[in-house]
């Protein structure tokens, strides 16, 4: 199976304080591969390395076989590669259906003219409606983002990751801060949003982790200690020691 990303001997130091080091990591096309790891692991600057958010210090990282390391965000973007933030990240002045119908435009290859009527776009509706009610927010359309519920407002900022089109999806913890019941629906959200996309999901919450990855890396001072299935992380004594405690019981 071909890896979608691939992180190879990866460096990044800020100063003198070296937060990546020695970091290898792949994860293959079609995946839901989760990256755990306690606070100040480095978990959030490798999402900023892969999306582009920041350049490493050394090595490099591969998008489909091809080095993207170095590349501002959008060029990454563009070859097939969107996220989310730790902090909700959304338009707030502007409705769901904006919103979504900003990041339906780019994929589907619009740019701005202002002799357009975008209303007259099918594909671009077309492709709207359906994130709406893939993310059930059909009710909530005309609402502007600011005025939706915490959940609601991460459920938008997971619909426009994914309305992009792209097949490399980072989730960086999506699931912070909510209930039990707001969690479940959104980790149903995103394994119904990634079905036959790869996955990258920085997450905190062990029941997310555990429930929805298909491979688990443990990233401990900058570095990978760990990767395996759910059932080998849980038993394995570094992760324990280093990370998981008594969750992993």
């Amino acid at each position: 199976m071909s890896n979608a990303i691939e992180i190879r001997d990866v460096q990044k130091t800020f100063g003198a304080t070296r937060v990546i080091r020695d970091l290898n990591l792949k994860v293959a096309q079609g995946e839901r591969h989760a990256l755990i790891g306690p606070n100040g692991a480095g978990k959030s600057t490798t999402f900023n390395l892969i999306s582009g958010y920041m350049v490493p210090t050394s090595g490099a990282i591969l998008l489909r076989d091809k080095v993207i390391s170095g590349l501002p965000p959008y060029q990454i973007n563009r070859r097939g590669l969107s996220r989310s933030f730790q902090v909700t990240n959304v338009f707030t002045n502007m409705t769901v259906w904006e919103n979504l119908r900003c990041a339906v435009l780019w994929a589907t290859g619009h740019r701005y003219a202002f002799w357009k009527n975008i209303d007259r776009l099918p594909e671009v509706r077309e492709r709207t409606v359906q994130i709406l009610e893939d993310i059930h927010l059909t009710s909530r359309r005309d609402v502007p983002a600011g005025l939706l519920t915490y959940a609601e407002q991460r459920a938008l900022e997971i619909g426009i990751t994914v309305a992009g089109g792209a097949d490399v999806i980072l989730l960086d913890e999506p699931t912070a801060g909510m209930s039990n019941s707001e969690t479940e629906r959104a980790v149903s959200l995103i394994r119904r949003l990634t079905e036959g996309r790869t996955l990258l999901i920085v997450e905190h919450d062990m029941s997310v982790v555990f429930g929805l990855a298909d491979q688990i890396s443990v990233l401990v001072y900058g570095h990978i200690i760990a990767s395996g299935t759910p059932d080998q992380i849980r038993n394995d004594p570094k992760v324990k020691e280093a990370y998981l405690g008594e969750e992993a019981a």
